[in-house]
């Protein structure tokens, strides 16, 4: 990584995310989504779309993307030097089988903020989305509202619109989200953002013919911990120790 660890902790709180950062390279690449068509194959795409869900405690390949010396580096320099994997997702958005679907029947994420999900306290939520395919505008790649991780959680609600892929279909409404300053972050794959728990986020439906998987994983520094909270009920049963020293034990199924 050129940008030095000072400048990316920088950017980020300045931000709330960072984009286009390389990762993987020709091989692993190759390797990853080779990989990930043998679970495509065995489960087929409407579960591979979004169920996913921890298998890095499954598959030792993918417990090797969570801790890829490129991805750590990055959440090193925001996080510090001991951080915990909270939880991990793939996302996949796949060509419609509809030639003449209209966008609103088609799948998309919702304007949200991750942390409305989570019941962590103590320390920031750090998410990644490691590129498995290109992200492009035509695919229904990342936007971002810069700054918003500096505006604290905002209300959300049930969607409005079908077809939101959250698991708990929410929404910001549309009257908080100041959509004329979102910024796309296309990625080629290989590539990898990051942003932050608080930041508002959304992702259009795919409109081209081509699929749009990435690879999402949580991360939380280790003095960061789970909290009853009724309206986040997310609990952490897929928390390993990612890097650094467990001083804190928050996350007691961890393991190294």
């Amino acid at each position: 990584m050129s940008t030095s660890s000072g400048n990316l902790r920088e950017q980020y709180n300045t931000q709330g995310y960072l984009s286009a950062l390389p990762v993987l390279c020709d091989s692993e690449l190759r390797d990853a989504r080779h990989a990930f068509s043998q679970l495509e194959d065995e489960f087929g795409i409407e579960y591979t779309s979004y169920s996913l869900h921890n298998v890095h405690l499954k598959y030792d390949w993918v417990m090797a993307l969570t801790k890829h010396p490129g991805v750590l580096e990055v959440v090193r320099a925001v996080l510090g030097p001991d951080v915990i994997l909270l939880d991990s997702r793939f996302i996949c958005k796949y060509p419609t089988l509809k030639p003449n679907a209209a966008e609103e029947e088609l799948p998309y994420v919702a304007w949200h903020q991750d942390m409305r999900y989570w019941g962590i306290d103590g320390g920031p939520v750090l998410s990644v989305w490691l590129a498995l395919d290109d992200s492009l505008k035509e695919n229904g790649a990342l936007q971002v509202i810069p700054g918003t991780h500096c505006s604290g959680m905002l209300p959300h609600r049930q969607a409005l619109r079908c077809g939101n892929m959250l698991s708990v279909n929410q929404e910001i409404p549309e009257e908080l989200v100041q959509v004329e300053q979102a910024v796309l972050c296309p990625l080629l794959a290989g590539q990898m953002s990051v942003h932050d728990g608080l930041l508002v986020h959304a992702s259009d439906p795919n409109m081209s013919p081509r699929r749009r998987c990435g690879f999402v994983i949580r991360y939380v520094p280790t003095c960061a911990y789970p909290i009853q909270d009724p309206e986040r009920p997310r609990k952490f049963h897929a928390a390993v120790l990612a890097c650094g020293t467990d001083h804190f034990s928050h996350f007691s199924n961890q393991s190294n």
